[in-house]
């Protein structure tokens, strides 16, 4: 088969990937318009004038679109913090300053794309079941998150207000192995209560980010980015990470 890229199979998979672009644009777009659970097929084909058949030789389902905007979105936020985390560390920055360099990669993100925030953070959509698909991109940022408590638990830094807890059975095997860890069983106390704090910095990011995009924030402070700076700088101190707001 030729694969050059003035080839027939050259030229339809880039055609292919054209449309595909112009069809999740139209997606995008219909999620700010219409909101996930509206989403349609045929609205797609109708912004892209074409037939809902033909919309159907790209995704066989609402649910197939669905899941590649949700993967999308993932690995968005995911590259974000990625790419966040690599700037700061190359930086020489603290483990706690890292997360606030995330947690505002992540910010700018979130309100750069809010529908896409939403598809990913917000009310599951009704019907939906995400399928397997979705999880190697969801996980990403959660890789970021871990990787920076681990951080600090290796030098020295991390020093949690408490409590402490028995980690057993609070995080899955999968976590564990996903992280390089083995089996959980084989993991110091520890280190295992650090991934399982790490909940406290996911939460708190998406909590601080949902009380902003949604409106809950309105007539309650003119200082938006101060105040998500404080929502994360408090919660991480819980879980052992200092961040200096004021250096």
């Amino acid at each position: 088969m030729d694969d050059r890229p003035n080839s027939p199979r050259g030229a339809r998979e880039r055609a292919r990937a054209d449309v595909m672009n112009e069809l999740l644009a139209s997606a995008r777009d219909r999620l700010g318009t219409d909101g996930a659970a509206n989403l349609s097929l045929r609205a797609v084909a109708r912004d892209l004038g074409v037939s809902s058949s033909a919309v159907y030789r790209y995704v066989e389902s609402r649910d197939a679109l669905l899941t590649l905007l949700i993967v999308e979105a993932y690995d968005a936020a995911g590259l974000v913090a990625e790419e966040a985390a690599a700037h700061a560390r190359a930086a020489g920055t603290s483990p706690a300053q890292t997360w606030l360099a995330v947690a505002r990669a992540v910010r700018a993100w979130a309100l750069a794309n809010p529908h896409s925030f939403e598809l990913i953070y917000g009310t599951p959509v009704p019907g939906y079941r995400a399928p397997e698909d979705t999880v190697a991109a969801a996980v990403r940022i959660w890789a970021v998150i871990v990787s920076i408590m681990l951080e600090g638990s290796d030098d020295g830094s991390l020093t949690p207000a408490g409590p402490d807890f028995d980690p057993d059975g609070l995080v899955t095997a999968e976590v564990f192995a996903f992280a390089g860890m083995g089996e959980p069983g084989a993991v110091p106390i520890e280190t295992a209560r650090a991934v399982v704090r790490s909940f406290t910095l996911f939460t708190s990011l998406i909590g601080g980010l949902t009380a902003e995009l949604f409106g809950h924030l309105h007539r309650v402070s003119d200082d938006f980015p101060g105040v998500f700076d404080a929502v994360i700088a408090t919660a991480a101190v819980g879980v052992g990470l200092h961040i200096d707001l004021l250096g």
